[in-house]
């Protein structure tokens, strides 16, 4: 639903802001706010490489000026048509509203939503601000402006009743309409770019997750880490936006789709709320019944009306939220039996050992990388690779990168290394650790780093056995551990010059014949799909095809 609410957001308020234009041009046909709204989108979304940083410095000039300008309209209609208004603030009036209009007020509510609509945007942009800035610019700025753009707006239409549509526009004082106009528009867009970098936001934490496809990630500056751009889904959310506007061409429509997204994704939040109390904090189900029942319950009246507008253009959201959760399932699901797969048919130890330091094959000169999603064992894929092509690198290392279930991770313990089988097997793994907020960011030498990483484990085992014994004896002679480190070092230092050689498997998933037609469809056609134009590690890492041999295999799910 927040995904689907970066495809509504955009469309909703650019549409909006620009349809103002009508309350002046009466003659103004729709087909024309549809094509400068479109322009504007594209636009929009066409500035988004250049990255977060690159386009705020016009954020913070554009939402003051667009919140002082709502809040000195707010105060100028209060004063000139109604200075009674200020007790609508108390919620006698709208318990009275409700009780008067009946179930047409409990309907009314889906619009009513609208009015707080957007604050949950803020906070999924954490990632981008901290939580002590939203809470203040919330605070002291944004919420009392808000406040007496509402009461202004309600003293005009104390007066006329008959002015409901675009009653904002036109409350507008004469002399400042087009100014006022003009810094909407801004503001659309720059409300717009914040649901944008949250939608990209989240798409990068489901990647490190393992529950969304593999996309390419930039970060777009180099001193606030959380500000990134997601091509493929920048271009998706703007097609996506470019439909709803063209399809609709109506606010009414999109904000009943707006309003149920918004609202489904404020019950999903305290429902996961509900279980950080009693899972993180530790504060016991009493104090987190009670934060569900306060705004649960607030939040199911809000949907319940919600749901009523789903044949007036709710069903959006639930399409594409039902899309994107399919495609989020099935993606999980594929990789889940691709793991199941590579864990079952690990080649074991004994194997390994029983064909002797060259593991019946030739060793050439050079440095062997092979990917894995198994952090341990030998995976299926060298077993594969050397019964096809009897002849593998002098050093082998077995690559697996791993999200761990912390935001982030140091570079210092980016890297784990181990060593697997003998020593003069000259095997090791590597696990390549990220949180969930880190990403394998570019131009990242991981060759030399992972070097280095080998060398340190190898000098730190050596330390551990020089502890154990004084010395190591070879035929006629005495040699150290150090001289034994030295050597190891040297070797692999001299296989890292001769070339680094990049393996990474091609699984290939099938449905099983038995398997039911809309599992064959899921793994078949969806993962399959997915699977083929996700992103590899080869190009997380920027291996040069020369570099890359890949190995290909097929899984049946």
């Amino acid at each position: 639903m927040t995904i689907g609410d970066g495809v509504i957001t955009p469309a909703i308020s650019v549409f909006s802001a620009v349809s103002g234009v009508q309350v002046k041009i009466n003659q103004l046909h729709d087909n024309y706010v549809v094509i400068v709204s479109c322009i504007i989108l594209v636009g929009l979304f066409s500035i988004q490489h250049h990255g977060t940083h690159r386009v705020a410095f016009l954020f913070a000039p554009v939402v003051a000026a667009w919140l002082l300008c709502i809040s000195g309209i707010g105060i100028y209609n209060i004063f000139r048509w109604n200075r009674q208004v200020y007790r609508a603030l108390s919620p006698v009036y709208m318990f009275r509203f409700l009780k008067t209009t009946g179930i047409e007020g409990w309907l009314s509510l889906s619009g009513v939503v609208l009015s707080i609509t957007g604050v949950e945007t803020m906070y999924a942009d954490m990632g981008h601000f901290s939580a002590l800035s939203i809470k203040i610019a919330f605070t002291c700025l944004v919420y009392p402006c808000l406040i007496l753009a509402y009461m202004g707006e309600a003293a005009f239409l104390s007066k006329h009743h008959y002015d409901i549509q675009r009653s904002f526009y036109k409350a507008i004082p004469e002399a400042v309409f087009w100014p006022v106009f003009i810094v909407a528009t801004f503001a659309a867009v720059v409300g717009s770019q914040a649901v944008i970098s949250a939608t990209f936001s989240i798409i990068s934490q489901c990647c490190a997750l393992n529950c969304f496809p593999r996309v390419k990630i930039v970060h777009t500056s180099s001193k606030i880490y959380g500000q990134i751009y997601v091509p493929e889904i920048n271009w998706i959310l703007m097609c996506l936006c470019l439909a709803v506007t063209i399809g609709l061409r109506d606010t009414n429509m999109m904000g009943h789709a707006y309003g149920l997204a918004i609202t489904t994704v404020m019950f999903v939040t305290t429902c996961l709320m509900t279980l950080v109390i009693i899972i993180v904090w530790k504060q016991g189900i009493i104090k987190a019944l009670t934060c569900l029942l306060l705004f649960g319950s607030i939040e199911l009246l809000y949907i319940s009306a919600s749901v009523c507008k789903i044949p007036e253009g709710g069903w959006i959201p639930i399409l594409l939220s039902f899309i994107f959760m399919a495609i989020m399932f099935t993606w999980n699901y594929g990789t889940m039996k691709k793991h199941q797969f590579d864990v079952e048919n690990k080649v074991s130890m004994t194997k390994m050992l029983s064909l002797g330091p060259c593991l019946g094959m030739v060793r050439v000169p050079g440095i062997g990388l092979i990917f894995s999603n198994l952090a341990s064992g030998i995976p299926a894929i060298f077993g594969h690779f050397i019964t096809n092509l009897p002849a593998f690198h002098q050093v082998l290392v077995f690559v697996c990168a791993k999200s761990v279930q912390v935001p982030y991770v140091s570079e210092n313990e980016r890297l784990v290394i181990s060593r697997v089988g003998p020593k003069e097997y000259h095997m090791f793994r590597c696990i390549v650790r990220y949180g969930y907020k880190d990403m394998q960011q570019e131009n990242y030498n991981f060759e030399n780093k992972l070097v280095s990483e080998i060398i340190q484990f190898i000098e730190i085992e050596d330390g551990v056995q020089d502890e154990q014994t004084d010395e190591l004896t070879i035929d006629d002679g005495n040699i150290n551990i150090e001289e034994s480190y030295k050597v190891e070092s040297s070797l692999i230092l001299k296989a890292k010059e001769l070339g680094v050689t990049y393996i990474v498997g091609h699984s290939y998933a099938e449905a099983k014949k038995s398997s039911s037609i809309l599992k064959k469809f899921g793994i078949d056609v969806v993962f399959a799909f997915l699977s083929k134009n996700c992103r590899e590690p080869d190009i997380m890492l920027e291996v040069a095809h020369t570099s890359l041999l890949e190995v290909g295999m097929v899984y049946h799910v």
